[in-house]
């Protein structure tokens, strides 16, 4: 067997699963490397090198051997450079943090490199452990990752007619490209009203943590979010199982 020269970078622990009695199979999103599946030898140990750096999201740095025969790398070693401790043992934010790593789990290629997307799941990470609140974090981060992703449609116009907006509200459905006006909507299509369109527009333009947000403008957020869930979840062809969840936190 092969062994190449140990690589090191920073990533994002993405999920972890248990493998056999002692060890861990971890998904990691690597800054340089993209995304990478890997074995931890004895981290299921009580006693284990690892520590608390395999939490999901944990921001780490990390040293791999890949094999040249397998898929699966080795982790020799995984330090933190940043915990998300609050937000990982508190119910509510944790199911927050495990959308994030759900669809960047099914979202993110194999071994593609993409600092947007790194730079987009670390600084939401940062904003539900800081604000103790998932709700901006993860409405922004729907959105930039369907805007990255190419699927975000037009905002002002009608796309069947060419009608702008203005204060009316818009319409989609995840299955139609493109939303709707109140003329050319179809049944069962879902509102994406005034206020949830100027608020992308401020997450097009202005950084998470330099935001304030306003209570009255959460059902905006709300809908935001439920549109950006749902274009994520039609283009992988799946549901997203962590998305049932939000409803009971």
């Amino acid at each position: 067997r092969l062994l190449m020269p140990a690589r090191e970078t920073e990533a994002i622990i993405l999920k972890t699963f248990p493998l056999g009695e002692a060890d861990r199979l971890v998904s990691f999103f690597g800054r340089s490397s993209g995304r990478v599946r890997g074995v931890a030898a004895g981290a299921r140990r009580l006693k284990n090198r690892y520590g608390s750096t395999l939490e999901v999201l944990s921001h780490v740095q990390i040293w791999y051997v890949e094999k040249e025969t397998r898929d699966l790398v080795r982790i020799q070693q995984a330090e933190l450079l940043e915990s998300f401790h609050k937000a990982q043992s508190d119910y509510s934010l944790s199911t927050g943090l495990a959308v994030i790593s759900e669809i960047s789990e099914l979202i993110l290629p194999e071994q593609e490199v993409s600092e947007p997307m790194f730079r987009l799941i670390l600084l939401a990470a940062r904003e539900v452990e800081r604000t103790a609140d998932w709700h901006w974090p993860l409405s922004y981060f729907a959105f930039w990752t369907v805007r990255l992703g190419g699927w975000l449609p037009r905002f002002d116009r009608c796309v069947a007619c060419g009608t702008p907006f203005d204060s009316k509200p818009a319409f989609y459905d995840a299955h139609q490209s493109g939303l709707f006006c109140e003329k050319c909507r179809r049944v069962g299509m879902k509102p994406l009203h005034a206020e949830a369109r100027s608020l992308a527009e401020r997450f097009a333009g202005e950084r998470l943590d330099r935001m304030t947000f306003e209570r009255c403008i959460e059902t905006g957020a709300r809908e935001l979010r439920e549109a950006g869930l749902s274009w994520i979840e039609h283009h992988l062809e799946r549901r997203l199982r962590t998305r049932e969840l939000l409803e009971t936190t």
